[in-house]
């Protein structure tokens, strides 16, 4: 209990800052948290509330072959794309870190260009990637030959849009790019962390570039490791606009979410999705910090 409270004391000013940002999360995290179950636990039909306190949109689940199929196909598609997504933007946010982490003439202009994706919005980036590649645009023309510069390759326009393995891959590809300066930005923190002088007494005693980031850039990076992927994840699970511009035939829980709220007026099953889309995101969360701690362990007895 002493330690308790000399450590209360040493850290008095941090804490009470925090009080009000926990308070204001808290608050607003109960209240949605709350509606979300309670709408979970409504039927509805036309908008209309038909029954309450019940479990109907849950056990539809398995009971109603058509939604049965049309979650399931959501929720595979959702877990490829987190798994795509989230170490991609790690590997992604890895390499520029390091390329701008390192001196040379022009790094502030080439930091600038990195962060591009950031300044442009969502949707912009959405719309471009839709022109391209949807039917009759101009990445299905380029392939066709209409240009002269490049050669013929198809004899028939495709749509990448209609099909359900380019249209994801799109989704991802403008994720990836999109999300990357965020990852870009919490590694290159970490980096400038690190000493350059144990890279220095590494090389002194023969190690490799290789032997270096595994066994100093890795295990001193941990941190900034764990927060990416555990951060990239959670907005993968929730990831919208994408999809829904990119694949919209092919949904994910996110749009998923949207179709029943919006088109089809089902605000019930809409919570069902949503409070499954949480449930999705806390274990994800846990099983990632298990594993990363485990690994930080292993890495740091090595």
């Amino acid at each position: 209990m002493r330690k308790i409270l000399i450590a209360f004391r040493k850290n008095s000013f941090l804490i009470y800052s925090l009080i009000p940002a926990f308070l204001y999360i808290g608050f607003f995290a109960l209240i949605i948290g709350f509606y979300l179950l309670k709408l979970s636990l409504t039927k509805y039909a036309g908008g209309d509330v038909v029954l309450s306190s019940t479990l109907y949109n849950y056990i539809k689940i398995f009971d109603d072959p058509m939604f049965n199929k049309e979650f399931s196909d959501a929720f595979r598609r959702t877990l490829i794309f987190v798994i795509v997504v989230t170490p991609l933007q790690l590997v992604t946010g890895l390499i520029t870190a390091m390329l701008i982490n390192k001196s040379f003439a022009g790094r502030g202009i080439v930091r600038s260009i990195l962060l591009l994706p950031l300044a442009i919005p969502t949707i912009v980036t959405t719309s471009v990637l839709l022109i391209l590649f949807s039917k009759g645009g101009h990445m299905t023309s380029l392939l066709m030959g209409r240009y002269s510069f490049f050669p013929k390759i198809f004899d028939y326009e495709i749509s990448f849009i209609s099909n359900p393995y380019t249209s994801i891959g799109l989704s991802i590809f403008g994720k990836v790019w999109r999300d990357t300066p965020i990852s870009m930005l919490i590694l290159l923190s970490g980096l400038q962390q690190i000493n350059e002088e144990q890279y220095e007494a590494a090389r002194t005693m023969g190690a490799t570039a290789v032997q270096n980031f595994f066994y100093i850039t890795i295990p001193l990076l941990m941190p900034s490791i764990s927060s990416v992927l555990i951060l990239r994840s959670i907005e993968a699970w929730k990831e919208f606009i994408f999809p829904y511009i990119l694949a919209p035939s092919y949904p994910i829980l996110g749009v998923l979410i949207e179709k029943y709220y919006v088109q089809l007026m089902d605000p019930g099953t809409a919570a069902m999705v949503g409070i499954v889309l949480i449930v999705c995101i806390l274990v994800t969360s846990y099983v990632l910090t298990y594993i990363l701690n485990k690994i930080n362990r292993y890495l740091i007895r090595a």
